[in-house]
């Protein structure tokens, strides 16, 4: 049985990716279709064991309204994706990734409201405390593309998804003690 996810337009379907779904490992049991972000996967799966991106990027969130430990999907099968994340078997909402082709800009600071020392980047950084002497990042502006920020350096840990915009306080974004290290641009690679 496969559920179309309600929130999905034909406009949309063109821009964005696919991603499925499955109850069980192995691509079995109830599967859930999603093209477009979903805040709450709770009332149509009530677990979520392994799931296939078929185009596209996506996050997953292992709690209702983008909350919670997040994980980047790029075009794959994960017939065992709980495993492998490290999570429970309890993906709740995901974020599909709109494709940026153009420039890349993101500014960092080291405290939160946009305060202290800040840094602007335009590529990857794997490790801001090398390259910026920066102690810490406590907040971004998102002025152009989509990035992963990382709380190890080199690209490992856990990550957060950053899309345009203003982020004043990591913390407020239930990603309180998460330290961002490094960051990495989000390509057009992922179809």
């Amino acid at each position: 049985m496969i559920l179309k996810d309600g929130c999905t337009t034909t406009s949309s379907m063109n821009m964005r990716g696919k991603i499925i779904f499955y109850e069980e490992r192995n691509f079995q049991g109830r599967s859930y279709e999603c093209m477009s972000d979903c805040s709450d996967m709770s009332s149509s799966l009530s677990r979520c064991q392994s799931c296939r991106v078929e185009s596209g990027c996506f996050m997953v969130y292992e709690r209702p309204n983008f909350m919670g430990n997040q994980f980047f999907m790029r075009r794959g099968e994960y017939s065992d994706s709980m495993s492998m994340m490290g999570m429970r078997d309890c993906i709740r909402s995901c974020r599909s990734i709109p494709m940026h082709r153009g420039q890349f800009k993101i500014k960092i600071f080291e405290r939160e409201n946009f305060s202290g020392q800040s840094n602007e980047l335009h590529e990857d950084c794997d490790n801001i405390q090398e390259r910026f002497r920066m102690s810490d990042c406590m907040s971004c502006q998102v002025m152009e593309g989509h990035w992963l920020l990382f709380e190890q350096p080199h690209f490992r840990g856990k990550m957060m998804y950053m899309r345009p915009g203003e982020y004043r306080s990591f913390r407020d974004m239930d990603m309180s003690g998460m330290r961002i290290m490094s960051m990495r641009r989000i390509m057009d690679s992922c179809n």
